[in-house]
């Protein structure tokens, strides 16, 4: 069974069934609900937006895969995101559009010129406003197309976005296990809480680069403790099996609380960019040579 922020009729729906085509399919009303699914044993994976193109991360994802038990994220995919605005069959007039933030966010342009009477609201899911409108409580969803067959709605207008190129990340995630294989085209995820002091997280940030670590995002999170205290979330290129990886995470480890995430291939397989100063043969090389040292040997 895999879990997926839903109901159906989302982009995650659709994301979920590129990732496990011929899985089984649960929908849960919240990101939080979807990870908790998989941590209670109701589900064995979930599918769950972490970062869109045009409003950045998933605040909710991010919270959720470190406030409760440990999740890995274990494969992703990048949907391209157009949208719909859908009406009941015998509308007329649209005074309200619902639709969750993020995508009232990617159409905001869109709604200014064509719709610009229209109160905007927010809602849990897109899913979500599809089926308001379908309820009567509002007279437009803007939502993925999908969403018109499952809710019988009318197709107002499709294929919207204010940006062409607008995409979306989703991750796949597990109860730790057996990780996927290296690919030499991977991604590693982190959160990191430093102490709050001058310099701490150039400190963390120093160990990655000195081993030519690339980053591929970095985000900030109340730490819900207290105030200035963060959470700091790492993609990085590569993966945690690479020794160069596994020796830069262990030296974060030792300066601060870790949790990892996850290593898993990426969804645009793109391969780690650039030269490191040091690669990971210099690495095994480097522990090899020591454990000789250490065994008496001459070397």
């Amino acid at each position: 069974m895999i879990a997926y922020f839903g109901p159906q009729g989302t982009f995650t729906e659709q994301a979920a069934r590129g990732l496990i085509p011929d899985g089984e399919f649960l929908p849960a009303e919240t990101i939080f609900a979807a990870l908790n699914a998989v941590r209670d044993g109701r589900a064995e994976a979930a599918c769950v937006p972490v970062e869109n193109s045009v409003e950045g991360p998933v605040n909710a994802t991010l919270d959720g895969l470190t406030e409760s038990t440990v999740l890995v994220a274990v494969a992703e995919t990048i949907l391209p995101v157009q949208f719909s605005v859908l009406v009941r069959q015998d509308a007329s007039d649209i005074r309200t559009v619902a639709s969750h933030p993020h995508a009232l966010a990617q159409v905001r342009q869109w709604l200014a010129t064509n719709l610009p009477e229209a109160e905007q609201v927010p809602t849990s899911s897109t899913a979500a406003a599809a089926q308001a409108v379908r309820r009567g409580e509002y007279d437009a969803a803007v939502t993925a197309s999908v969403a018109a067959q499952h809710y019988e709605l009318r197709e107002f207008v499709g294929g919207i976005a204010d940006l062409a190129d607008a995409s979306t990340r989703f991750l796949l995630v597990r109860r730790p296990g057996r990780l996927p294989e290296p690919t030499g085209a991977d991604r590693t995820s982190l959160m990191a809480v430093t102490v709050n002091r001058t310099g701490a997280l150039a400190e963390l940030l120093t160990e990655l680069s000195f081993r030519g670590i690339n980053l591929t995002r970095l985000d900030a999170r109340p730490a819900k403790t207290h105030i200035g205290q963060y959470r700091f979330f790492v993609d990085m290129e590569g993966h945690i099996a690479e020794p160069r990886i596994g020796d830069a995470v262990a030296a974060l480890r030792r300066r601060c609380s870790v949790r990892f995430l996850g290593s898993h291939p990426r969804a645009d397989h793109a391969p780690s960019s650039g030269e490191p100063p040091v690669g990971n043969e210099d690495f095994v090389a480097a522990t090899n040579w020591l454990e000789s040292v250490r065994r008496g040997e001459s070397v």
